[in-house]
């Protein structure tokens, strides 16, 4: 009930700090009746949608991990997995921070048909996504065990099996805020099918068909393997994409 209440007023209050914007004299923000809202929500929804099936997906891949590692490995390995949702959400927060810093400002500029200032963001953006990248994986390989003691209290057992189920899974994380970042370049240039394929292929698509087929044809313990070959694949196109949209200089090609 204390866990349930703290997370609600978190929110709350989270929520009044915000407002108090809306009543102060640095607002520039007023409530206006949209117009034209039924023609423009096909673009929106379509626009939006692959940022919004990022955290979808985490819920999708949970399950299908879940089922499948109470059916090949165990209740313990469940436990590690539990763990290594904390720490890629926290990953993914550090992507989504680079995405949207980056989206607002790729949209003016696509917007304004600046092309060569668009071409300039990727590159900082990038290299974020290099150094958060480089810094949980490598947290992932060197301490593992670090992660498990901060989230749980945890039995021999888990201390010995956990290592290497972290820095199995810990390898996607490398890839994983630049796979996350593109979505909201592709977005912001109006690319939608890539966005959409990045978002899907990453979060079901490519993911699930590995968790389901990696325990049949090469063990067990192959299954942690599943999210750093989707993000390798995932990266791969991205990469091969950006250099099909910074080939032209017209906005009307993207």
């Amino acid at each position: 009930m204390g866990a349930g209440l703290a997370t609600s007023a978190g929110a709350v209050v989270s929520l009044i700090v915000m407002l108090t914007h809306f009543f102060s004299g640095k607002n520039s923000i007023h409530l206006r009746m949209p117009r034209h809202v039924i023609p423009s929500l096909g673009r929106i929804v379509t626009t939006g949608f692959s940022s919004f099936f990022i955290d979808i997906a985490m819920g999708i891949l949970t399950v299908l991990f879940n089922r499948q590692i109470v059916k090949y490995i165990g209740t313990d390995a469940l436990a590690v997995y539990g763990i290594i949702i904390n720490i890629s959400t926290f990953v993914q927060c550090c992507a989504y921070s680079v995405g949207q810093a980056s989206q607002p400002i790729i949209s003016v500029n696509f917007g304004a048909k600046k092309m060569p200032r668009i071409r300039q963001v990727p590159k900082y953006a990038v290299m974020t996504c290099a150094v958060f990248g480089i810094l949980w994986t490598v947290l992932a390989e060197l301490a593992p065990n670090i992660f498990v003691r901060i989230f749980m209290s945890p039995t021999e057992n888990i201390l010995k099996i956990a290592p290497d189920i972290i820095r199995k899974y810990g390898i996607s994380f490398l890839l994983l805020p630049f796979n996350i970042f593109s979505t909201y370049y592709f977005q912001a240039i109006m690319k939608n099918a890539v966005s959409f394929v990045i978002s899907v292929g990453r979060g079901t698509i490519i993911s699930g068909i590995l968790i389901f087929l990696l325990p049949v044809l090469a063990g067990a313990d192959s299954i942690w393997f599943a999210m750093p070959i989707t993000e390798f694949v995932v990266a791969v196109y991205v990469i091969i994409m950006m250099k099909r949209c910074n080939m032209t200089d017209d906005a009307t090609h993207y």
